[in-house]
């Protein structure tokens, strides 16, 4: 009995060894792949909301307690640009992530969302080209626009963001993610100490945001 217990012991730690050597080397061989197509992504997302540029240094800075990282772009030693990778933990889905571009002035170049999880056929429109919500930022500066305690908001809230049609969680935030944009872009390139887009208190203050309770369907 002695003798065919060990004999299972060994089998087994025999087994663990090679079965643990072999997800290593998958680990190993594909680690590399799945790094490339992440960076492919991120090039991607930079050149698609950006113009011409050189190269990009990053700064990440925590807004709500979520992190969003501010590209600035240079082409020639000049700012070409800054692209905003935010996010926004009130989808009517879950979280919303983003990449947004502004000019050196400050107006918005484009919008690519990321990811999302949206009601199909509804919030998921905020990914299209030429959409309502990117139609009413597009090209302008943010400061310009009908703000509600200093943040842009969807026409139902009392701003001039329009909203996608039955999905007004969704475009509630998609215009949170913008607005935290907004605040990190502000910080990097005015030197504007970044607060808490849901709060309006200093990120340093560490307050937190509390997501709103989201029954029932998308709607307007």
């Amino acid at each position: 009995m002695k003798s065919t217990l060990l004999n299972m012991t060994a089998v087994l730690f025999g087994i663990t060894l090679v079965a643990s050597a072999g997800v290593g080397a998958v680990n190993m061989i594909t680690a590399e792949p799945i790094a490339k197509a992440e960076q492919a992504a991120k090039v991607a997302a930079l050149n698609g909301v950006l113009p011409a540029f050189d190269e990009t240094s990053s700064e990440v800075l925590t807004i709500d307690e979520m992190p969003v990282t501010v590209y600035t772009a240079t082409k020639g030693g000049a700012i070409a640009g800054y692209a905003v990778e935010s996010m926004t933990k009130k989808g009517f889905g879950g979280a919303i992530n983003m990449m947004v571009g502004f000019s050196p002035a400050g107006e918005v170049i484009n919008v690519n969302v990321l990811k999302q999880t949206e009601t199909p056929g509804l919030g998921t429109k905020m990914a299209d080209k030429e959409n309502v919500l990117l139609n009413s930022i597009q090209g302008q500066k943010l400061e310009d626009k009908k703000l509600v305690d200093g943040k842009l908001a969807v026409t139902k809230d009392g701003g001039d963001v329009d909203a996608l049609t039955a999905a007004t969680i969704s475009s509630r935030a998609y215009v949170d993610a913008i607005n935290r944009a907004w605040m990190a872009y502000k910080s990097v390139a005015t030197g504007v100490t970044p607060t808490d887009v849901s709060s309006g208190a200093t990120s340093a203050a560490g307050q937190t945001e509390e997501p709103a309770g989201q029954k029932g369907g998308e709607h307007e």
